[in-house]
């Protein structure tokens, strides 16, 4: 029954002491109070069951042990999944998130809040694998927003100075350049508020997206707001994840940024999810916000029709000439956050993500730079599973690839493949993980 309400499967839940034990070696196993309870309500069967573990598999076959790279594909698989649990620890994908659980969340001593996002990270994905994305600058300054971090704006005195968009050949021998250095997603920015009736530099991109897959990369592209068109057609050429930050809660947005409205960028991020392209959505940290702010663009993300397929972390890269940037460095002026992000609030920012979105990626993005290896070990611990890597995100620095690859070696990482899905929780694949399931009674017996 494909209208059960919330309230009948939570009492079900409750109702069932332990509903089916699935193993290899045992048969299902319905206990008595699961039975007088579904007497009554048929057309629900809870089974929580603890996988059993496979054969240990030959290095080849471990390779294997793979989900579907395309998220729906992924969430699908898991839409009859109520929730999972280890070690204390219990996590779901939910949607109906309240401001108040996520504050809770937030608030939490960090060392218990690290330890339940550490946990909720390895319920869901294998910790060891770290996606690595290439961001490039197609086309530098002369955007018409007034965001006031941004060192592209025309209405900002900054070192910026307004280029045009790069041709078709330069932006893939750059993208080849990054899959050398072992980069498997291309990302593409373009500093303007909105495609428009840009026709010429739309075709360019499209040309471009087609290139990048063409070399076996994942391709993403961040290029201001998009209508459903132009969503469509960026899909057909091949555009695995669209960018379209929401950079901080609804309440704060105001004062950072004016020519562009938050309900703007909810209407690009559905456009995006409608066109079947994978959203990538996240914030700021550092813009002046409270607390209640950074929850706020939690609750906002958590409460999406899907969650966004992967979640940009970014610490504020204060810059000369931007209305934040002269804030920071004007010694006389109170910062009131600006720019103050030090590692903690990144750790307790991601730590938060990973546990209201478990199966979300989250991406350790623009700041990186200023924390040392230890201090990026603490948000990978948190949930971080990605990272941008190349000395450049957009027009801020960022660490070589050289120093990601000594990195990696030291945290004992490895690159997500493109065009391959996440590795399987290592923890599911061994039975260390109880999941528990709701559906229908004619689909569990189909």
């Amino acid at each position: 029954d494909t209208n059960l309400s919330t309230t009948t499967i939570g009492n079900a839940l409750r109702g069932a002491t332990l509903a089916i034990t699935r193993s290899r070696t045992a048969p299902r196993v319905v206990t008595s109070s699961a039975t007088r309870y579904f007497s009554a309500n048929p057309h629900v069967v809870v089974d929580k069951f603890v996988s059993s573990p496979p054969p240990t598999p030959s290095s080849a076959n471990a390779e294997a042990l793979r989900h579907p790279n395309d998220v729906h594909d992924r969430n699908a698989n898991y839409s009859d999944e109520d929730s999972r649990s280890m070690a204390g620890v219990t996590a779901s994908v939910r949607h109906n998130w309240t401001k108040e659980e996520i504050a809770e969340l937030y608030s939490l001593p960090f060392h218990e809040l690290m330890y339940r996002a550490s946990t909720v990270h390895r319920m869901y994905w294998d910790p060891a694998e770290v996606q690595q994305c290439t961001l490039l600058s197609i086309k530098t300054g002369g955007c018409t927003e007034d965001c006031s971090y941004c060192s592209q704006s025309t209405r900002h005195k900054t070192f910026v100075k307004p280029t045009p968009t790069m041709k078709v050949q330069e932006v893939l021998e750059a993208a080849k350049r990054a899959k050398d250095a072992g980069s498997t997603r291309f990302c593409m920015g373009a500093a303007w508020r909105e495609l428009g009736n840009k026709k010429n530099a739309f075709n360019h991109i499209l040309d471009m997206v087609k290139g990048v897959n063409g070399m076996g990369m994942e391709v993403c592209c961040t290029l201001g707001m998009l209508n459903a068109e132009q969503a469509r057609q960026l899909k057909e050429a091949g555009l695995t994840a669209y960018n379209h930050n929401l950079d901080t809660s609804p309440e704060h947005y105001p004062k950072v940024i004016t020519t562009r409205t938050y309900e703007d960028r909810l209407d690009t991020i559905a456009n995006v999810r409608d066109a079947g392209i994978s959203v990538c959505c996240g914030g700021i940290l550092g813009l002046g916000e409270k607390d209640t702010d950074r929850v706020g663009l939690l609750h906002v993300l958590a409460t999406l029709p899907e969650h966004p397929e992967s979640v940009p972390i970014n610490a504020l890269v204060a810059v000369e000439g931007t209305p934040l940037g002269d804030a920071d460095a004007d010694d006389e002026t109170e910062s009131d956050g600006i720019a103050d992000v030090d590692a903690f609030d990144m750790a307790r920012m991601i730590a938060t993500a990973r546990i209201v979105m478990p199966r979300t990626m989250v991406r350790l993005s623009a700041g990186r730079l200023s924390f040392s290896d230890a201090e990026q070990f603490l948000m990978f611990q948190a949930g971080a599973n990605s990272i941008f890597n190349g000395d450049k995100l957009l027009t801020t620095d960022n660490p070589a690839f050289d120093a990601d690859t000594s990195l990696f070696q030291k945290l004992g990482f490895v690159g997500k493949p493109a065009h391959a899905g996440p590795r399987v929780a290592p923890t599911e694949v061994t039975g260390e993980v109880e999941i528990t399931q709701v559906k229908g009674m004619e689909q569990q017996y189909a």
